[in-house]
C-alpha cells in the first residue's frame, strides 16, 4: 500500500500558487488536489480548466481533479485534456455514474467516485470494480477550514471492509478537516491518500508537506 499526500491549492495563496506547488512536490506530495465547484451541487464556486491548464506544466505531481460539479460527464473531457491524471466525481451528482466512470477511462484517465458525509457507504458497492480510488468526504463539500466529522472514520472502516471484500486494489482517499493532530486516526480507519488544505497551506507549506509526510512515512 502506497501511501500519498495530495495538498489541496483551493487553500493556497494563488498570488505564489507556482512557487507553493513546488515546495509541496520537493517536500514529498505526491498528488495535487485541485476542487472544482460549479456554485450548483455545492454553494461555492472556485476554478476550472483554464487554471489546471496553465499550471499543468508547473509541476510533475499527480494532478487530482476533484469534480464537485452537478452531471460531471460534460466536463470530463474538457478536464482531461486541461490535464487532469485522476477524475473524481460524486456518487450524488450523477444521473447515470457507470456512464460517468465509464466517460472518465475512455477518455485515459483513472477514475475515483466521492460520497458526501450523508451518504452511506453501501452506495459504493456497484462502483468499487470500476474506478481506482474512493474519495469519502469528512466535512461537507464545498467551503474550506471545517472540521473534521468523527462518523467519518467509521465510514472509511467499512469502505476498507468493502474493499478487502471485493479484493480490489482500490486508493482510499480522505479530504476534510485533517491535520498531523488526526491524521493517524484516519490511516488507521484505511485511507492511504490524504488531502489537505489548510494543514499545508497554513503556514510554510514545506515544513507543513514534511511534518505530513514523516507520519505517513510511517504506514509504508
Amino acid at each position: 500500500m502506497k501511501y500519498i499526500l495530495a495538498p489541496s491549492i483551493l487553500a493556497a495563496d494563488f498570488k505564489c500558487l507556482e512557487k507553493q506547488m513546488k515546495m509541496t512536490e520537493e517536500s514529498g506530495a505526491e498528488y495535487l488536489h485541485f476542487d472544482v465547484m460549479d456554485g450548483m451541487f455545492v454553494p461555492s464556486i472556485s476554478f476550472g480548466m483554464p487554471v489546471l491548464k496553465s499550471i499543468r506544466n508547473a509541476t510533475n505531481q499527480v494532478m487530482d481533479v476533484h469534480l464537485m460539479i452537478q452531471e460531471p460527464i460534460r466536463y470530463v473531457e474538457e478536464f482531461a485534456k486541461a490535464g487532469a491524471d485522476i477524475i473524481t466525481v460524486h456518487l450524488e451528482a450523477c444521473s447515470d455514474v457507470q456512464k460517468t466512470i465509464e466517460k472518465i477511462r475512455d477518455c485515459g484517465k483513472k477514475a475515483a467516485i466521492s460520497i458526501c458525509p450523508e451518504t452511506p457507504a453501501a452506495e459504493l458497492a456497484p462502483y468499487l470494480e470500476m474506478v481506482d480510488m474512493i474519495l469519502i468526504m469528512s466535512v461537507h463539500p464545498g467551503f474550506g477550514g471545517q472540521k473534521f466529522i468523527p462518523d467519518s472514520l467509521q465510514k472509511i472502516r467499512d469502505v476498507k471492509a468493502m474493499v478487502e471484500e471485493k479484493n480490489v486494489k482500490t486508493d482510499i482517499e480522505v479530504d476534510g478537516g485533517i491535520y498531523t493532530t488526526n491524521v493517524e486516526d484516519v490511516l488507521d480507519a484505511g485511507a492511504n491518500v490524504i488531502v489537505a488544505g489548510s494543514a499545508v497551506f497554513g503556514g510554510d507549506p514545506a515544513a507543513n508537506t514534511k511534518a505530513m509526510m514523516e507520519i505517513l512515512k510511517k504506514y509504508e
